[in-house]
């Protein structure tokens, strides 16, 4: 892509980026934060976490790859019970999946290729 290219990538980005900021301010005054479109927009920020998550553990690519399946799913029911006993946490819950996983890989070590 020649320089003209990127400038024009950038420019498209960068417009795209500050319209949606700016449809946010315009729109803030409207929007009910206990409405239906606020909920609607909590369920897909978790649908699209739980998709990768999802993905992580199926799929995995880089370092995870390396790491078997059962020590995935373990540190998922971790992470999903920490969720669950700490008042729907999600921060909590990523550091114990974390954790969980970077235990069970350091007691079990790298999967057999």
């Amino acid at each position: 892509m020649d320089d003209g290219g990127v400038w024009w990538v950038l420019l498209v980005g960068g417009l795209a980026t500050y319209a949606t900021r700016a449809l946010g301010v315009v729109l803030s005054n409207r929007l009910d934060p206990d409405g239906a479109m606020f909920d609607w927009i909590s369920a897909i920020a978790y649908a699209l976490l739980a998709a990768l998550v999802a993905r992580m553990i199926l799929l995995p690519v880089g370092v995870l790859e390396a790491t078997g399946l059962a020590e995935r799913i373990a540190a998922l029911a971790a992470g999903v019970m920490v969720y669950f006993r700490t008042h729907r946490n999600v921060l909590a819950a990523v550091v114990a999946g974390l954790v969980t996983l970077a235990g069970l890989s350091a007691l079990v070590g790298p999967e057999a290729m």
